[in-house]
């Protein structure tokens, strides 16, 4: 009895030196957090249980049939006509400006259809998830509710959650909440990022760098605008985003990212008379 006695202390010793470590290392893992994988962006974090995504991911049924490869067929130009076409697409660019005064004229639909096409239609995503939806709104009476959405939300921003500093860094840009263009803008282009898709069988299917992917879209869609002589101001409308997601009934898995009007410039459309930097400031060859 007097054996067992010193053994039976020191099992219990280490139960207990056990148990601590163990919940030590829960605690610690719960405050490192569940590592994200480098396919979700931080800021879904709220919306998207990463490890229930990794979840997914293994248990996705592998795809048996692989995708058919084709010849590319890649038109190459002479080194002259290289420099010309880039010269040339870099002026075209150059004249892009964020647009604030946007005239309440028609634009073609069939040209918002091609723009559309040329940047979701085009653009490369993770895994061709082409995880995007665009919203077109053309309703006088939608693109209404939109702009009493915006401009409650975007007061707040200027008023209270954005800062003296942010409100003091775009004073020079002459922009307040007052958002005038989302009623004559002819059309409102709406992005919404896919945070995720389903699958057949209703399982949550990972959606891999949904973010770069439609904000790549969204860049081709800029440039397009800009080639149909058409202009836009890239708003991304703070806080925002379930509110405008309900009125335009989209589902749960996608999230606003980027609110475009467009149109025609108004008739005395001004805009803030900027510099850009110079390429050695942009640009680093090694």
């Amino acid at each position: 009895m007097s054996f067992l006695t010193p053994v039976l202390v020191a099992v219990v010793c280490i139960l207990i030196v056990w148990i601590y470590k163990s919940a030590d290392r829960r605690l610690q893992r719960k405050k490192e957090g569940t590592p994200t994988p480098p396919w979700v962006d931080e800021d879904l974090k709220d919306t998207t249980d990463p490890q229930q995504a990794e979840e997914d991911a293994d248990e996705w049924p592998e795809v048996e049939e692989s995708v058919e490869l084709i010849p590319y067929h890649h038109t190459r130009y002479p080194e002259e006509e290289m420099a010309t076409r880039s010269r040339e697409f870099y002026e075209l660019l150059r004249q892009r400006r964020s647009v604030r005064s946007i005239s309440e004229e028609q634009v073609p639909m069939e040209v918002i259809e091609n723009i559309i096409k040329a940047a979701a239609g085009t653009a490369p995503s993770g895994a061709h998830t082409e995880p995007w939806t665009f919203v077109v709104v053309k309703d006088p009476v939608v693109k209404h509710k939109i702009r009493e959405i915006i401009e409650e939300e975007e007061e707040i921003n200027y008023m209270k959650r954005m800062g003296r500093r942010w409100v003091t860094d775009v004073k020079k840009l002459r922009t307040n909440w007052i958002k005038e263009y989302l009623d004559t803008a002819p059309v409102l282009i709406l992005i919404f990022k896919q945070v995720h898709g389903f699958a057949e069988n209703g399982r949550r299917k990972v959606h891999y760098y949904n973010e770069i992917s439609v904000s790549i879209a969204c860049g081709i869609l800029l440039s397009a605008l800009q080639n149909a002589g058409l202009v836009t101001v890239t708003t991304t409308p703070l806080n925002c985003g379930p509110r405008l997601r309900v009125l335009l009934d989209r589902p749960t898995n996608e999230k606003l990212l980027v609110l475009l009007p467009v149109g025609y410039p108004g008739k005395e459309a001004l805009v803030p008379n900027l510099s850009r930097k110079a390429l050695d400031q942009i640009m680093v060859t090694v």
